[in-house]
């Protein structure tokens, strides 16, 4: 490749042996350099260089060893032009290196970097199978997490606010009808409206005027109101005053329930949601709410029966048939003489425990006849039903020769009150709902008996279960749970010499479990309770200013029938057992209760306390009668404490603990009893 003369250089043919050497190198050398080089710049053309320059001195004799070393130093710079060459043509140089990977797979050579470009691209792969892995992973931890946040934080915020929202709503109030010279107003609950609250249904009397300027002309009329908002959901006119209202009656042909309007010589059903009539029976003399019975005419209705004045005054009582689908009278009214005098008990329907049917009724005494004799003197049939047919034997051997009644009680004294031992009876809550009557036809009774005697009735055996001697007793008791035994004790509170005692007795023995002293609120008003969270019940009752035992108050405050000077401010108290020395007053006023209702919002675990008051106004215009709603939680948040403490110490020692105390009712919840 080189003449003897050093000097001559030629360009082109060093070029052309250039590329022929470097094109032997590829071919020779492709195991070694697989499918690239370190750069495809100057630094790949000078290996390609140095592997030539290395097998030219290994051809050439010893003897010339001093010729090479001059050679070097062309060599020298022959590299470095073919370096810039090599830089010239660099896509020649990509060329031939695809060229070697290529030939490299085709002869299944593996060499070293062959097998880096292969790793390299399932590493890739690998990466990003990892990086997707990765991001589900992230997905599935992120996505619940948001989910929650987003749940928390509606909780803690929205739904708060929504309750808060509603506890406003509960609170309203509306006037409803002139008191003046009216009795008070029949009052009922009933979920009217379908939003799971119950609401107000009430029979209120208005004036107006007539056609001279002195003349006023009063319109009876039965109205429901929202318990949510206090507005008008529907009324209806009536011709005569409403006693009693009672709704939750089913009928098989009509999906919403029925309530009853009874007055005194008509009983009508209208439909709950609406007021519509849909039908009305004609009576004489009604005396008593309407007592929901079997099915008596098979016809997959109950049936109804209610207590009348007969026709003939030689007889003292009667009861009467009334089918709960047409309205209609079943037979006659069946008429009695009864021996005892005094207030009207009943009639209640009783179910033994052999499954019989009794109603219980009386004048100051209790007589009980079976639902099959009543029927077959008012039909002069044997009723068709099965359960209506059966009498308890136990019972029927009680009857004394030649009478058709069985005697409950009959003693020296009347009879003041008979109540099951349920809780939640009575309070404007007799609804003709079948459920809500079971219980309640099974139970044993309160008796109470010459204003002063409590007596719990056993119905499997009609003796007495204990018996406690009080003052004169003006109410009904109310039953609740004051201790942890499972046996409803009773609230009852008496007043004499202007001064209210209220005692709650416990239901299994008799015995006497709390008593407060209350200067006389001059109301006859009934208490009530409410299942709590805890298990037991609060007892709410209306009274004035507690008495304290260290302080001396006036036992006579005034005469019966004399107006204090100054107007008398009532107050609803709340009493929880698990603090018996400690009340919260809910309210106060010096309107009038006459009558009230309560309430259960089982969604928000609240109640509400309604009441119907008589509130004067000037002197040239009569009172109001003034319907309010209250919401219990929202009052026992603004409620002030009042502590039954005998001394000094005893309050001392109490206002440690007034913010538990204000924790523990606050935390209250209410639930159906």
């Amino acid at each position: 490749k080189k003449g003897s003369d050093l000097g001559d250089y030629d360009p082109l043919t060093q070029a052309d042996s250039d590329d022929e050497s470097e094109e032997d190198d590829l071919v020779l050398n492709y195991p070694r350099n697989g499918l690239g080089r370190d750069s495809c710049l100057g630094s790949g053309s000078s290996k390609l260089r140095g592997g030539r320059l290395g097998r030219h001195v290994g051809a050439t004799d010893e003897v010339q060893d001093e010729e090479d070393e001059e050679e070097e130093d062309e060599w020298t710079d022959q590299f470095s032009s073919k370096s810039r060459k090599g830089r010239e043509n660099l896509k020649g140089s990509q060329y031939w290196s695809h060229r070697d990977s290529r030939i490299g797979q085709d002869r299944g050579g593996t060499g070293s970097s062959g097998s880096a470009g292969l790793g390299a691209h399932s590493s890739e792969a690998v990466e990003k199978r990892k990086r997707v892995k990765n991001a589900i992973r992230s997905a599935f931890f992120l996505v619940p997490l948001a989910c929650t946040t987003l749940i928390v934080l509606l909780c803690a915020f929205l739904v708060p606010c929504q309750k808060a929202e509603l506890e406003k709503k509960l609170q309203w109030e509306r006037a409803l009808g002139d008191a003046a010279g009216v009795s008070p107003p029949a009052l009922a609950l009933w979920d009217i409206d379908g939003d799971a609250v119950e609401d107000v249904l009430l029979g209120v009397t208005e004036w107006t005027n007539g056609t001279h300027a002195t003349q006023r002309n009063k319109i009876y009329s039965v109205v429901a109101v929202s318990a949510v908002s206090g507005r008008v959901l529907w009324r209806k006119v009536m011709n005569e005053s409403v006693v009693y209202i009672q709704c939750g009656l089913q009928r098989s042909t009509h999906p919403s329930p029925v309530c009853l309007i009874i007055g005194k010589s008509i009983m009508m059903a209208v439909n709950s949601t609406t007021g519509k009539k849909l039908w009305l029976v004609v009576l004489k003399d009604i005396e008593s709410q309407a007592v929901l019975l079997p099915d008596i005419q098979d016809d997959s209705v109950p049936d109804l029966l209610v207590a009348t004045l007969p026709t003939d005054e030689t007889f003292d009582l009667s009861l009467t048939l009334i089918s709960g689908l047409t309205g209609r009278t079943v037979g006659h009214p069946v008429s009695f003489n009864l021996t005892g005098q005094g207030k009207l008990i009943g009639p209640l329907l009783h179910e033994t425990q052999l499954g019989a049917y009794y109603i219980l009724f009386g004048l100051g005494s209790v007589q009980a006849i079976s639902l099959q004799d009543i029927y077959l003197q008012a039909t002069g049939k044997v009723p068709k039903p099965h359960p209506v047919r059966r009498k308890d034997m136990i019972w029927e051997n009680l009857k004394k020769t030649n009478s058709s009644f069985i005697h409950i009680y009959r003693g020296s004294e009347r009879v003041e009150f008979l109540t099951p031992l349920v809780a939640g009876f009575g309070h404007n809550r007799n609804s003709l709902d079948s459920v809500s009557n079971l219980n309640s036809t099974r139970s044993d009774w309160v008796l109470v008996y010459g204003a002063s005697t409590l007596s719990v009735l056993r119905q499997r055996d009609l003796h007495k279960e204990w018996t406690f001697n009080s003052a004169q007793i003006h109410c009904q008791p109310a039953l609740g749970h004051f201790n942890n035994d499972g046996v409803l004790d009773l609230f009852v509170q008496h007043s004499a010499n202007g001064i209210m005692t209220a005692l709650i007795i416990n239901g299994a023995n008799g015995t006497l479990l709390w008593k407060a002293e209350f200067v006389c609120p001059r109301l006859l008003l009934e208490s009530s309770t409410i299942l709590t969270s805890t298990g037991q019940s609060a007892f709410l009752f209306w009274a004035s200013k507690p008495i304290k035992k260290h302080s001396n108050v006036a036992r006579a405050t005034m005469a019966p029938g004399v107006t204090a000077a100054e107007p008398l401010i009532r107050k609803l108290f709340l009493m929880h057992p698990a603090y018996p020395t400690v009340l919260l007053q809910l309210s106060s006023t010096t309107d009038t209760a006459v009558t009230f209702a309560v309430s259960y919002l089982e969604h928000l675990k609240d109640a509400t306390y309604i009441t119907v008051s008589s509130r004067p106004t000037t002197d040239s215009e009569p009172s109001t009668w003034i319907v309010e709603s209250t919401s219990l939680k929202a009052a026992i948040k603004r409620g002030q404490i009042v502590r039954l403490g005998e001394n000094e110490k005893t309050e001392a020692a109490g206002k440690l603990d007034a913010l538990e105390v204000t924790t523990f009712f606050r935390r209250l919840s209410f639930k159906r009893q």
